[in-house]
């Protein structure tokens, strides 16, 4: 685990758009709780999908931050400049049968599933079948694999030591968590057929490699939480602590997203980016802030962080203290 270190978060947006309010909501979360605990802000560019990224909303979104206040404490990171290590990070799963190579395609899975009589729901995850595991002795096809993490093989436990197959986990809001990776997503993507890398991947690595101990981020992402620690195990990495906020909802109950026309938070002009702040606070379910003509966005990042510690605290469930 975390050995007592120092806390340090990140803030880790896709530029696929510039921030949106629900995304706004996000940094703002997690510049909070690391400023709280008097700890590093990080952000990091996580642009490993390019057919998804818009050109330039990496620098926007970057100056959207500036323009609110929130400046990271170290350079930020680009994940499209760090392929040598997500490599071996994968040379190593290989090395040791924990990742094998797929090449099922979405239609084989599809079908391998309705063999099964699995029926999908729209939300509903898809269990890769293990078609394509070693132990199947799956033939070799042509084209290009990915490459899969066997989630039913680890390395042996210790001596005395038992192996359950459900992962429990903490997360500080939303209480003890578990899953069954197997049994309730199965074997998942590492790196893609087409030659890109996965996203559980390379936020493990990343995350490890910038000494992150504690995650804020949507509540939509901790469904990803048990596929990262076990990743964590497999590679020998800290697990940080977890933090999973409340959804910022559109109109129709959706999660506010770039795919469902979310609009850019305006950041221009220090009063854009004080009403932003306030916004974003205010979403955050901090108390509603007023201000008057002398206020600047270090006003609202000063109060915002006042009523974080008193009003999140009681919030938070976590033996170690807000």
């Amino acid at each position: 685990m975390l050995n007592n270190a120092p806390y340090r978060g990140r803030f880790a947006p896709s530029p696929t758009g510039p921030l949106h309010a629900g995304s706004l909501v996000a940094a703002l979360a997690s510049w909070l709780d690391a400023r709280a605990h008097q700890g590093e802000w990080l952000v990091r560019i996580e642009d490993i999908d390019p057919p998804r990224c818009v050109a330039g909303a990496d620098t926007f979104i970057l100056k959207q931050l500036a323009d609110c206040g929130l400046h990271p404490d170290h350079p930020t990171l680009w994940q499209s400049r760090r392929s040598p290590v997500y490599a071996q990070a994968l040379e190593d799963l290989q090395s040791r049968g924990l990742a094998y190579p797929c090449f099922c395609t979405r239609k084989d899975i599809a079908e391998a599933l309705q063999a099964q009589g699995v029926k999908r729901s729209r939300h509903h995850i898809a269990v890769y079948p293990g078609t394509c595991r070693p132990e199947n002795s799956a033939p070799e096809r042509a084209g290009h694999a990915a490459w899969r993490f066997h989630t039913q093989r680890q390395d042996p436990p210790a001596q005395g030591e038992t192996v359950s197959p459900r992962l429990h986990w903490h997360d500080r809001r939303l209480g003890p968590q578990q899953q069954d990776v197997a049994a309730e997503v199965g074997d998942f993507v590492l790196k893609r057929a087409d030659g890109l890398w996965a996203y559980q991947l390379a936020v493990v690595v990343d995350d490890a490699a910038q000494g992150i101990t504690d995650v804020v981020r949507g509540e939509d992402l901790a469904d990803n939480t048990a596929r990262q620690i076990r990743l964590q195990q497999a590679l020998g990495l800290n697990t940080p602590r977890y933090l999973h906020l409340p959804l910022v909802l559109d109109k129709r109950g959706e999660k506010l997203s770039k795919q469902h026309g979310a609009r850019a938070v305006p950041t221009d002009s220090p009063s854009q980016a004080l009403q932003a702040l306030t916004a974003a606070a205010s979403l955050l379910g901090l108390t509603r802030m007023e201000w008057d003509s002398q206020a600047s966005p270090a006003s609202a990042l000063s109060e915002s962080l006042r009523r974080w510690c008193q009003e999140w605290a009681a919030r938070l469930h976590t033996s170690q203290g807000f």
